[in-house]
Parts: structure tokens; C-alpha cells; sequence
């Protein structure tokens, strides 16, 4: 396990240098002038003799646009003045069975791409970060809490295997989600298509999309509106996930003597400026803020989207859709902060378990399994026993045999069932009581004991280097893609 996390640490799944490029809108619609220069000149559609003069004057623009200060227009219509400047009003040529709508279509679309892999990656990273922790504390027992109440003892480990597999859900959803935008609309022009017969799937392979969206109306007047909103979702899933986590991590903040704690520096925490003691959780704060500012964000695609004729500009602007995505990158970036700086101490977490009654169900279940008692009946003498022991300040440890059998006698007596003495000795009974042994003989499949515990970090391991790959195909195809566009473009120049 060590070597794999060292492996996983040194790729780090880093950007490939074409990414490093600036993939705004300039870009991607530079792409798509590349792509139809190249194809049409080749199928017919443009002179030959033309072609080089406006690649030309079209790789005078982009190269313009690179330099500091250079314009790089958002939009066609004033992207296509630079063009003209550079190669005459011929430029317009590549225009040929093209629409505003398909193209910004197609640049909205490959700028999502890029930043759900990028979202893709630092999932990858928190993931990979809480499994490193799940991993140190396999042996930790600690409270769990439903209804804001501590429940049940559990294993530290198996608690966070349990938020990865919301993880893991998180990055499945993201690449369904990454798979419907992965289509190219260009070729489809407003709403209908075109009578140019223009080659739609040289010009999506160009721009490294395996598939085009098939529909021509689908293209920027449903799909082009819906795929925020989708995204929007996937962020809003990340940051529920997110914000569970740290309440979680609250509950035993604001306690005097909390089993979890963030380490001091950093930024992790900062003192009161008027109460000496206060080490305020400042990560915990702005991780729960930017989990909630992603949700926002999300919600507001859904609101944007809803009640508008097809077509409408509402819901599509890169700037609101990326903001999205920046948001739940930001998210987990700040929780795999977390991850790195939390400090558990066993000790504590064990004697919390130990000075309250969270493993009082076994009672009623070793009474039931092994003595066929009705659980309802075990269920009423475990009540019965925290009740009278927490009267009386009584931890589990010390709660008297003598008082056991009593209340279970009582127990009988009034739920009006045949029985004799307690049946558990008393080392049953304390037995029962011990929050590591209730974990050790857990049985069930998917359960915090040993075997299972060690059965599903080796799957999660497995979902990381599977979700690592994908990232790793999708940025190759991509790179390949457009490596092979500047080859074929560069040769129309010669």
C-alpha cells in the first residue's frame, strides 16, 4: 500500500504542457479556424490556392493574441475583424456552413471539458488524501453520531472508506457527466444543419471530441443549456459530501477535550482576538464556505436554465459555468487541506466510547443472537441499564453486574415474558461493553472488521488508479488531437 501512495504522489496526474496554454474562447475558436482551413481546403470546399494566405494571416492573429497585452476576442463576430486585418476579406471563406452558434457551442463545450479535468484531478487528490488517513488509522475506534448524537463506535478507517465511496460516486458522476459533453455540435450551424457538406467528424476528431452531438437542434438549442445544469449538480454533489465531512469533524471540535483537532500553523487555525484559550478551526470554516459558495453557484445553472425558450444565451456563459467548477475545485482543494491537517488522538476517542453508552445495541443483539431474546425486549433492558447508569454517573465499565440482572428481571416482568436469570455472565456482559471488540467481530460484508477493512481500501485503491487513467486518457486523446491539427495546418502553409 505504501509504494502505491508513493506512486500516486509522484505522478500527481500533472498538466501535460499543451494545457498550460491559455484555453479560453480565442483559443478554442483559433482551433476551429485551423480545423476548417485544413479540412475544407482538402475536401473542396476552399481554394486550394487560398488556403495558405488566410492560414497565414490566421496564424498572424493567434500569434498576436499570445504576445502580452494581445487582443483575444471571446466571441466570432470580433474575432473575425483580426482575421480580415491579417488575410483579407477572403478569410471569410472559412466561414463556409458556419454559425456563431455551433462555434461557441463548441468552444463553451471544449473549455468545460478542460476544467472537469482539472476538477477530475484534484478529486483524484482529496480521494487519494483521506485514503492515506484511512490507511494510519485502521486500529482508531471512535464515536460515530446520527442525529447529531453519538451512536456507535466505528473504526476511523472504515468511517472515511465510507465518504470516499461518496467520492468515488462524485468522480463517476463526472465522467458520465464528462462523456455528454464530450461531443462536438460544430457542423450543425444554428439549428438544422447546413447545405455545405461539411465533414463533422474530421472536424470533432481535430478538436479531440470522440463523438458529436447527433442532433443539429440538439446541439445549441437543448444540450448547450442542459450541460451546466448538469455540472452544476456534479459540483453541488462534491460539496455536500464536502460539507458533511467537516460538520462531522465540528461536532467534536466545540467539545473541551475532542478526540480530532487540526494542527496549529499554517493557516489551519487563529486565536481569538479577545479570548486567550479560543484556537479557532479557520480551514474547517472556509472549507464549509466554499463548499456552500459551489452549491450556490450550482443551484443558480438550474435557475438560469429554467423557464426559457431553446436558444436563449442565459445559461451558457463560460465565465458563470466555469465559476462553478472553480468553486468545487476550491472545495476540495481546502478539504484535502483538512485531510493533511488533522491530528487524531486514539486515546480520546477511546475514552469518549468508553464514558458513554454507544455500544449498548450489542447488548440487545448478543441477546438476541445468541439467546433468542425478541429484540425488542434486549432493546428495553439496554434502555433500561443507560437509563438508570446515566442517573447515577455510571460509565459502562463500571456499571454494576448486580444492577444488570436486577433491571433485566424488571425487564421481563413487565414486558410480560417467561425468563429466568440474565443469561450473559457477567464477562459477556462487559464484553458486550467494549467498543474495540464490538468492531473486531462485526460480521456483516462491508463492516469496519479486519478482513472487510482491508477488502475495501484495496478496492478503493483500485477505483484511484482507475479513476487516475481515465484523466490520464481523456488529457492524452485531447493533446493528440490538437498535436495533429498544428501538423496538418502547418503544412498548409508550405
Amino acid at each position: 500500500m505504501k509504494v502505491w501512495l508513493g506512486a500516486v504522489l509522484a505522478c500527481a496526474i500533472a498538466l501535460p504542457a499543451a494545457a498550460q496554454t491559455r484555453r479560453d474562447e480565442f483559443y478554442w475558436l483559433g482551433e476551429i479556424n485551423k480545423a476548417s482551413a485544413v479540412i475544407n481546403s482538402q475536401e473542396g470546399l476552399l481554394d486550394p490556392a487560398a488556403a495558405p494566405r488566410i492560414a497565414a494571416g490566421l496564424r498572424t492573429v493567434l500569434q498576436a493574441g499570445e504576445q502580452p497585452g494581445g487582443k483575444r476576442p471571446t466571441t466570432v463576430i470580433t474575432f473575425e475583424p483580426l482575421l480580415i486585418e491579417a488575410a483579407g476579406v477572403e478569410a471569410t471563406l472559412l466561414h463556409a456552413g458556419r454559425s456563431s452558434q455551433d462555434m461557441l457551442s463548441t468552444v463553451r463545450a471544449a473549455i468545460l471539458r478542460d476544467e472537469l479535468l482539472k476538477l477530475a484531478t484534484q478529486l483524484h487528490k482529496t480521494t487519494a488524501a483521506m485514503l492515506r488517513l484511512a490507511e494510519r488509522n485502521t486500529g482508531t475506534i471512535v464515536p460515530n453520531y446520527t442525529n447529531g448524537v453519538a451512536a456507535q463506535p466505528n473504526s476511523y478507517a472504515h468511517m472515511l472508506l465510507g465518504h470516499i465511496a461518496g467520492l468515488e460516486r462524485d468522480a463517476e458522476r463526472l465522467r458520465q457527466a464528462y462523456a455528454r459533453l464530450d461531443r462536438s455540435p460544430m457542423g450543425t450551424t444554428v439549428l438544422n444543419g447546413t447545405s455545405w457538406p461539411l465533414n463533422r467528424e474530421r472536424m470533432a476528431r481535430y478538436l479531440g471530441f470522440p463523438a458529436l452531438v447527433d442532433n443539429a437542434y440538439d446541439a445549441a438549442q437543448i444540450t448547450a443549456a442542459e450541460m451546466p445544469v448538469e455540472i452544476g449538480a456534479v459540483a453541488g454533489s462534491i460539496a455536500i459530501h464536502a460539507g458533511a465531512f467537516v460538520e462531522d469533524v465540528m461536532t467534536q471540535y466545540a467539545q473541551p477535550r475532542p478526540w480530532i483537532l487540526l494542527r496549529e500553523g499554517d493557516g489551519n487555525t487563529y486565536v481569538s482576538s479577545a479570548m486567550p484559550q479560543k484556537r479557532n478551526p479557520g480551514l474547517l470554516n472556509d472549507t464549509r464556505a466554499e463548499a456552500s459558495r459551489a452549491v450556490s453557484l450550482g443551484i443558480g445553472r438550474l435557475i438560469q436554465a429554467h423557464n426559457i425558450p431553446p436558444g436563449m444565451s442565459d445559461p451558457k456563459a463560460v465565465r458563470d459555468n466555469t465559476a462553478v467548477v472553480a468553486a468545487a475545485l476550491r472545495t476540495l482543494a481546502s478539504w484535502e487541506r483538512v485531510l493533511n491537517a488533522v491530528v487524531i488522538s486514539p486515546e480520546r476517542a477511546l475514552e469518549e466510547l468508553n464514558s458513554d453508552w454507544t455500544a449498548s445495541q450489542e447488548v440487545a443483539d448478543v441477546l438476541m443472537r445468541k439467546y433468542r431474546l425478541p429484540f425488542r425486549v434486549g432493546h428495553h433492558f439496554a434502555s433500561e441499564v443507560v437509563d438508570h447508569a446515566k442517573a447515577h454517573d455510571i460509565r459502562p465499565s463500571d456499571f454494576p453486574y448486580a444492577e444488570a440482572q436486577r433491571i433485566y428481571a424488571h425487564t421481563l416482568q413487565e414486558m410480560k415474558v417467561e425468563g429466568g436469570a440474565l443469561p450473559m455472565s457477567e464477562a459477556e456482559f462487559r464484553a458486550a461493553l467494549d467498543p474495540v471488540a464490538i468492531i473486531r467481530d462485526r460480521a456483516t460484508s462491508g463492516g469496519p472488521q479486519p478482513a472487510e477493512l482491508t477488502r475495501m481500501l484495496e478496492a478503493a485503491k483500485s477505483s484511484l488508479a482507475a479513476q487516475e487513467g481515465w484523466i490520464v486518457e481523456r488529457r492524452g486523446a485531447i493533446d493528440a488531437a490538437l498535436s495533429a491539427l498544428d501538423k496538418d495546418f502547418a503544412a498548409l502553409m508550405k
